[in-house]
């Protein structure tokens, strides 16, 4: 049998703190094939460009209220989006784009954020090796 592919797609827009997950999914996952896109918005489709040579896929984004609602409908697009995604190709697809409500660009918020966005690469990347095991054994039992 073997090992499984994992890829991890992570948006540009605020990189500073997004680029915490791939860190944290990486403390699990050392070998991981990174995608850069602009923002969250271009991550479904790339994920379903991606999908039939990965087992597994991450994708982080943060998207931000800018003093506009446009950021709930992207974030709301995104998630659906990466949704879809795995439903159409098997292939799981693990999202770690949030949507904080109160977000400042101050050096505490950003520390916070950094902080919360390393532990989610960590969970995601449980996640990707819990459900690729699960395939695994559907495919090994079959």
């Amino acid at each position: 049998m073997t090992p499984p592919r994992f890829a991890f797609i992570k948006a540009n827009w605020h990189a500073d703190i997004v680029d915490q997950a791939l860190v944290g999914f990486q403390e699990l996952i050392p070998n991981v094939d990174v995608f850069d896109v602009p923002g969250a918005f271009e991550m479904p489709l790339l994920a379903k460009r991606l999908a039939p040579q990965y087992d597994a896929i991450a994708c982080a984004a943060l998207v931000v209220d800018g003093g506009i609602y446009r950021h709930e409908f992207v974030a709301d697009a995104v998630v659906k989006g990466l949704m879809d995604v795995g439903l159409q190709t098997d292939t799981p697809i693990l999202s770690v784009s949030l949507t904080p409500h109160h977000f400042q660009e101050t050096a505490h918020h950003t520390a916070i954020y950094r902080d919360h966005f390393k532990v989610k690469g960590r969970e995601a990347a449980k996640a990707a090796l819990s459900i690729t095991g699960v395939y695994q054994n559907m495919h090994a039992a079959a």
